[in-house]
């Protein structure tokens, strides 16, 4: 599948590392480093403007390398971009860390997976059929 880009930053476009990789790397865009105290949140521009096929979306996602090296991470992840928005993908990052951490223009701030969705229509119902789980929920099936 082809999906049209507009790249207004200077860095490349995104690909895949592997041909096993489901997520592209996103690039902070930025005319100065930004940087983000411990807790404190921010959007970061990457520059990129896309545009989906009706029926799929994109998901935002933590770096693992960013999230376990650094403690910086998507709060809201993963953050979706609707087939029908037209606008700058901007990452939100958080720092979880106690330490302050600089982002720099170029760096490699998030990945973005293209994942296939189906819309469905609510029926307002009475009952659900039964299931062997139930109502059970966080942590009823017994496994850590």
């Amino acid at each position: 599948m082809k999906v049209n880009v507009i790249n207004k930053s200077s860095n490349p476009l995104p690909q895949y590392a592997t041909i096993g990789s489901a997520g592209m790397d996103l690039r902070a865009n930025l005319e100065q480093p930004v940087e983000l105290g411990s807790l404190e949140r921010c959007i970061i521009p990457t520059g990129l403007f896309i545009e989906l096929p009706q029926g799929y979306e994109a998901q935002i996602r933590p770096r693992s390398g960013l999230a376990y090296k650094k403690g910086l991470s998507i709060p809201n992840a993963p953050g979706t971009i609707d087939s029908d928005y037209r606008g700058e993908i901007g990452v939100i990052l958080v720092n979880l860390s106690k330490d302050t951490i600089q982002i720099e223009h170029g760096d490699r701030i998030a990945q973005m997976v293209i994942a296939k969705y189906e819309q469905i229509e609510l029926n307002s119902s009475e009952y659900l059929a039964e299931s062997d789980r139930g109502a059970g929920g966080f942590g009823s099936t017994g496994r850590t």
